[in-house]
């Protein structure tokens, strides 16, 4: 069932967004479709809205329904207005990871709680002077926007603390994740550097989608699910090869339940 959001907006009642990454492109079983027009275009996939865990849940899949985005080509600006204009007040991120530390293991998940901007040419505000395309309720042309903590611990803390209740799921609190532009995968030079700097996990997607939900005035957490060790870390084993698409996606694939499962037991404790 499709809708459009001025027709039903109100009874919707969306209180939780989800972006959907890599291989993770439903959420929801029994939902309706929104369809959503911003300044910045449609969204990458249909928005979906939901009930689970006794919570209104919004689902859109980052790089599209069928991954037709790659990460520098994502509409995040659109993705996040979109969620804005739900109505939602928390944003959960899962997204697929390389481990830049060799104690993070494939298969584990991390909850970072720092972030570094390694990537270029991406629009990143939606205080963009003179485009006309500020968000409402913006003064003046001038916005700087705190963000010394990309994080909020009121949903960092409910997705940790959720991993408890998921068997032989192993959570990490804490950790910065760095944001490559991508498509392509590190150097192993890169992949070095990266671990040397004592950042935990590589990542394409992670900015600007944060700062515009920041900017959004919408809490948001990231969890990270680890699919790779990066080209250049070593693990006390033979080195190992490139990184590759189709190593991350079978990690993926194998993690989509427990992805949903994390999330469905932190949904109740989310920002209300």
């Amino acid at each position: 069932m499709l809708i459009r959001l001025d027709d039903r907006a109100a009874d919707l009642g969306a209180e939780v967004g989800v972006f959907g990454g890599s291989g993770f492109y439903e959420f929801l079983d029994d939902a309706v479709d929104v369809e959503i027009t911003t300044p910045y275009g449609a969204p990458a996939s249909k928005v979906s809205v939901g009930t689970m865990a006794g919570r209104r849940v919004a689902f859109i899949a980052r790089h599209g329904d069928a991954h037709q985005f790659v990460a520098h080509r994502v509409p995040f600006r659109a993705n996040v207005w979109a969620m804005a204009s739900l109505g939602v007040r928390s944003i959960v991120a899962p997204c697929s990871v390389g481990t830049l530390q060799p104690e993070l293991a494939v298969g584990d998940f991390v909850v970072v709680d720092q972030l570094v901007d390694r990537t270029n040419g991406r629009s990143d505000t939606f205080y963009d002077v003179g485009s006309g395309n500020s968000m409402p309720g913006s003064h003046g042309p001038v916005h700087h926007q705190p963000f010394a903590d990309p994080y909020a611990e009121s949903v960092r803390r409910p997705l940790i603390e959720a991993g408890a209740h998921v068997e032989g799921l192993t959570v990490h609190d804490g950790g910065t994740m760095v944001v490559i532009n991508g498509p392509r995968f590190s150097t192993r030079a890169e992949s070095q550097w990266f671990s040397a700097m004592g950042w935990s996990v590589v990542n394409m997607t992670g900015y600007p989608e944060a700062v515009l939900a920041a900017e959004a005035g919408i809490p948001y957490a990231s969890v990270a699910l680890v699919t790779d060790r990066d080209a250049g870390v070593a693990d006390g084993t033979d080195e190992h090869g490139p990184v590759t698409m189709e190593m991350v996606m079978e990690v993926v694939g194998q993690n989509v339940d427990t992805v949903k499962q994390l999330i469905e037991h932190a949904l109740p404790h989310l920002p209300e």
